[in-house]
């Protein structure tokens, strides 16, 4: 029994950390045109580096009341030249059908991608982290019950 209340509580926990919901989603704002540290933001500190905004305070409300955070990535094809890559990073309010979707256009091809979690538009590992954590506390638990099984008499 006291094995089944425990579990509950760190199932519930878990839980928990997949249900954050804000009704202020803050994105990294950037552009790789001006600032060339937008193309990968998996270096340290980036924060420091990129700018992060509320996109509740940056955008007018009348837009929408269900902000997004956006990552574009264009492929600009230059005439004779070789084509640039350039990244946006920034707040949306009209949603696509799709979670990323793609354009081919005269002189760019583009991708755009949308999430809807703080700073979500970025190259980050946090996703990683909350599965990392959720397969050790099934682990955890496994091993937990096949102890508690063997050791009842």
């Amino acid at each position: 029994m006291e094995f089944r209340f425990v579990s509950c509580i760190i199932v519930g926990f878990v839980l928990l950390l997949f249900t954050h919901r804000s009704a202020a989603v803050k994105c990294f704002e950037c552009n790789s045109a001006n600032n060339s540290a937008c193309l990968d933001l998996n270096l340290p500190r980036m924060h420091s580096i990129v700018p992060v905004v509320d996109c509740g305070k940056t955008l007018p409300h009348v837009l929408s009341k269900q902000f997004f955070c956006r990552k574009i990535t264009q492929t600009i094809l230059h005439p004779e030249q070789t084509p640039e890559v350039r990244i946006t990073r920034s707040c949306g309010w009209i949603k696509h059908k799709r979670a990323c979707y793609t354009a081919d256009n005269k002189d760019h091809l583009e991708t755009v991608c949308q999430c809807f979690g703080d700073m979500c538009n970025s190259a980050s590992t946090i996703t990683n982290v909350k599965v990392a954590f959720l397969t050790a506390t099934v682990a955890i638990l496994t091993v937990c019950r096949n102890w508690r099984e063997r050791n009842v008499i």
